[in-house]
């Protein structure tokens, strides 16, 4: 992991330019998402919300380069993004563990991927495994761990060849609230410590303004932006105390409000 400082900065990396997505089932054309206009800066934490299926995981996988919009451009850097995007890491709801692999070698495999010596990739894994809080669980498999853990590790996988961006698809959506809440303080502090980007995406309204540096809000299928909230809390928040912050409150209940009645029980 590089530690070396980064540079406040705030120019635009990823952009997306009137992006439209459809799908093609029963020889019909679906569309998921519809003119999309929106700019992340670097080193911000963006949350995305909006009703179960108006296309907020789509967005994502065209940001990774998994799938082209249908109309539109998204750029990165100033690139617009042709393949797949080596830029940036995601992780989804799914850890995607290898049950054979104990944690450590879990860690490994992007390491393994990009050829790194095994002097260099050992100390790597042991970096990781402290910055997440795994230190003593090197050598237990993901059916020996918690869901906590798992998390954990799978959070480790994604840093281990340092994407600048990470994607992030209802990554806590499986988990109990103490355990939300410990990941979601863990992957505050990464970010913020390492100046990474990251869009996530929750239909957990609380979760989304506790994150966040904007909220970008999304209307029902297809999926449209319809507001953008600017998240007045501080860059190094203390997410065990916001439930007394008069501004989260303010800003989570005014969220409550824009989407009632249209949030879905359940993941995307």
């Amino acid at each position: 992991m590089d530690t070396k400082p980064h540079p406040e900065a705030r120019a635009d990396l990823l952009t997306f330019s009137d992006v439209s997505k459809s799908f093609t089932v029963d020889k019909k054309d679906r569309p998921a998402v519809y003119g999309v206009n929106c700019s992340i800066q670097e080193g911000e934490i963006i949350t995305l919300v909006g009703p179960s299926g108006c296309g907020k995981s789509t967005l994502l996988n065209m940001a990774a380069g998994l799938y082209k919009p249908t109309t539109g451009k998204i750029s990165y850097r100033g690139t617009q993004i042709e393949g797949l995007n080596h830029r940036i890491g995601y992780i989804t709801q799914s850890d995607h563990l290898l049950p054979w692999r104990d944690v450590a070698s879990n860690i490994l495999v992007p390491l393994e991927i990009m050829g790194m010596a095994k002097n260099e990739r050992k100390d790597r894994v042991a970096e990781l495994i402290e910055l997440v809080g795994l230190e003593g669980f090197e050598k237990s498999y993901p059916g020996q761990l918690s869901g906590g853990m798992r998390k954990r590790t799978a959070l480790a996988r994604l840093l281990a060849y340092d994407p600048e961006t990470l994607l992030m698809d209802e990554p806590f959506g499986a988990l109990d609230a103490q355990l939300r809440l410990m990941l979601q303080i863990e992957l505050l502090r990464i970010a913020r410590r390492f100046k990474k980007t990251v869009l996530f995406v929750t239909h957990d309204l609380d979760e989304a303004v506790a994150l966040a540096d904007r909220c970008i809000v999304f209307g029902g299928r297809p999926g449209t932006i319809v507001d953008t909230l600017n998240i007045p809390l501080s860059k190094d928040r203390d997410l065990m105390t916001l439930r007394f912050n008069k501004e989260y409150v303010e800003v989570c209940a005014k969220l409550w409000q824009q989407l009632s009645g249209t949030i879905a029980v359940g993941a995307q």
